[in-house]
């Protein structure tokens, strides 16, 4: 794996949609090697039949274009297509307390995980489990507690939609509505910050104001 490289920042005069924009998503594509695999997903994101942006919740428009994404949902996509993989061989390499050194951006760079993974205290490093072991110890604790609501199943905004419903119905099925998701780190702040500041707690426009901005 490639060492952490120092973030650099400079300024940038140009539009930030446009041909900036769609430069920056191909680039983005290449970087995770997945530019005919991520340009296929770019064209089903957000739209009838396809599967909603993994990096937020994307209003619908009035009227429905080929490309309903911004560059962030672009590189979202490419991140979660990605051909990078973490394996076993890159936690042997690194402890926990090593990569909880590394910045959020070189850990997303690595790629995805390949098989369920514990953590070892002894160790300090996650350790390659089976998928039967891995469930039986989540059940093995779930069951030892005196109530479902002494459990929280906690959501990442990366998480798509689909998978997190599925998610919920188990939760639910459990015992429990203790679901908090990423929305409790943004939404909430925003709910109670932005109502005395604007008078309303999100945005005040509508897509269509863009065409006109």
């Amino acid at each position: 794996m490639s060492n952490e490289k120092t973030p650099e920042y400079k300024p940038y005069h140009h539009p930030a949609g446009g041909w900036g924009a769609a430069g920056a998503t191909a680039k983005v594509l290449m970087e995770q090697s997945v530019l005919v695999k991520g340009s296929r997903g770019l064209l089903s994101m957000n739209q009838p039949g396809g599967f909603k942006c993994p990096s937020c919740a994307f209003p619908d428009p009035d009227h429905r274009k080929t490309l309903e994404f911004c560059e962030n949902g672009a590189k979202a996509l490419a991140h979660e297509a990605t051909k990078g993989r973490v394996t076993r061989e890159f936690f042997e390499k690194y402890t926990v307390t090593e990569l909880m050194q590394k910045s959020d951006y070189w850990l997303e760079m690595q790629g995805r995980l390949t098989e369920p993974m514990r953590y070892d205290a002894d160790s300090d490093r996650y350790v390659p489990v089976a998928w039967d072991d891995a469930f039986a110890l989540i059940g093995q604790h779930l069951r030892a507690l005196d109530s479902p609501h002494q459990a929280e199943f906690y959501t990442s905004g990366r998480t798509a939609n689909e998978t997190a419903f599925l998610y919920s119905i188990f939760v639910r099925e459990f015992g429990t509505n203790n679901f908090p998701d990423c929305s409790n780190m943004c939404h909430e702040p925003t709910s109670r910050g932005l109502p005395p500041a604007i008078g309303i707690g999100k945005g005040t426009i509508v897509m269509s104001d863009f065409e006109h901005a």
